[in-house]
């Protein structure tokens, strides 16, 4: 579906449009990042090791710590939009999406982190599926019904995707009430709000750090290859459209078979998480077995289709070479990308979070080291920034899988992964 979305916004927003799109979207995942506190995974880890008595204290406070961050970031955007020019370049308006996202994504996540530790899965895939089924019923219906251009269909375009985003959050704090509402007769145990802060801190504040790093980096990443590629000699108008042809082509077919990672993500981190505090070693032995011959199965196959048949998948968007050529320079960006989401629910699960704050750190700066030596050559360009690209991915992925060997290694048998 994130497939069909990104070829319809490349139908109605062009080339430049496209790669103005795909420059704010890190942006606004970042303050999303933030405003969520990364709640659906240290909610979803504590719920998952304690009892269900103890979940509706555990649910209480956690409302309490998600209404005092809301309410402080919202104060702080609303000052920071209003006395800086933040975003003045694209539509007036832009900026305060951004706001409206925070109290939107906070409450989401919330609700999200507590169904994924109760091993709810299907509500959770529902919300993955609503997101992305409202926003394209969206963007088909309004820009058939309307013709818009530059910096409003880039504002629309926007605008849409945080309607599905607040549809989403809808869905989830009505299951959530409707939970609540059933659970009111259970028995429960009192939690203190220190505990469960300081449970849900111990993995949000590394994990935060993380995913603010790594959205801070990408964020960045757009604004890091346009300068390198006109460093290299390219004007500014023509590295827009190469990094659109990149990022909203390339890496959207790349990435398409990616949902099964994350689906990955999402159900095993509650999952490694209740077997490593029960110490059932064996079974996380197989589930990281598993976990990677399935990685195996779908990500091979689909670099080969990539690779073979790249020309076809990206004329469905635009008639270009280059985006073909991404799309097959890319490849191990995207098979060790596969491998590295359900390699970090398992660093997660097993209490090596800061080990994956690290891994991501060194891998994203020396990727961004590439990217801008190689990639302002004008020998190489475009070519330079994919070299980085891979590099970056290559690294990260080899630094987590040892991490896990390593630690699987204290109390598995050593045979296992040999």
């Amino acid at each position: 579906m994130e497939f069909i979305i990104n070829l319809q916004l490349a139908q109605h927003l062009g080339e430049e449009g496209l790669g103005h799109y795909m420059s704010l979207l890190p942006i606004f995942f970042l303050i999303v990042i933030i405003a969520s506190l990364e709640l659906p995974i240290s909610l979803s880890k504590f719920i998952a090791e304690k009892e269900r008595s103890y979940h509706r204290e555990a649910l209480r406070h956690t409302i309490f710590y998600t209404v005092i961050l809301t309410g402080f970031l919202l104060t702080f955007f609303i000052v920071l939009f209003t006395f800086f020019p933040i975003f003045s370049e694209y539509h007036s308006t832009i900026r305060w999406l951004f706001v409206v996202a925070i109290p939107i994504t906070a409450f989401s996540s919330l609700c999200r982190g507590y169904f994924m530790g109760v091993h709810q899965m299907g509500k959770v895939a529902v919300s993955n599926f609503l997101r992305k089924g409202v926003q394209l019923i969206l963007l088909i219906f309004v820009f058939r019904l309307y013709d818009f251009s530059g910096d409003t269909a880039l504002f629309i375009a926007l605008t849409l995707f945080l309607l599905a985003e607040a549809v989403v959050c809808l869905y989830l704090l009505f299951s959530f009430y409707l939970y609540w509402i059933r659970s009111k007769d259970d028995s429960f145990k009192q939690v203190p709000r220190k505990e469960v802060g300081k449970a849900l801190l111990e993995v949000s504040v590394p994990t935060t750090i993380l995913r603010v790093f790594h959205a801070a980096t990408h964020a960045i990443q757009p604004f890091l290859i346009k300068a390198a590629l006109i460093h290299s000699g390219m004007d500014v108008t023509t590295s827009t459209e190469q990094f659109g042809l990149l990022a909203g082509v390339a890496l959207t077919i790349g990435f398409f078979p990616s949902f099964i990672a994350h689906s990955l993500l999402i159900a095993l981190i509650p999952i490694v998480s209740e077997a490593w505090s029960k110490h059932e070693m064996k079974k996380v032995k197989r589930l990281l077995k598993n976990v990677m011959v399935i990685t195996a199965v779908y990500s091979i196959p689909s670099i080969l289709l990539f690779y073979f048949y790249g020309h076809l998948l990206t004329g469905m968007f635009f008639e270009s070479i280059s985006a073909t050529v991404y799309l097959q320079l890319l490849w191990p960006y995207f098979l060790f990308h596969f491998f590295i989401i359900p390699f970090q629910a398992f660093l997660i699960g097993i209490g090596l979070v800061k080990e994956a704050m690290y891994h991501i750190i060194w891998s994203t700066v020396i990727s961004y080291l590439v990217i801008w030596v190689l990639g302002s050559m004008p020998s190489l360009g475009m070519l330079g920034v994919i070299l980085g690209m891979n590099t970056g991915a290559v690294l990260s992925a080899s630094l987590h899988f040892f991490s896990i060997k390593e630690k699987l290694s204290l109390t598995l048998r050593p045979k296992y992964l040999k």
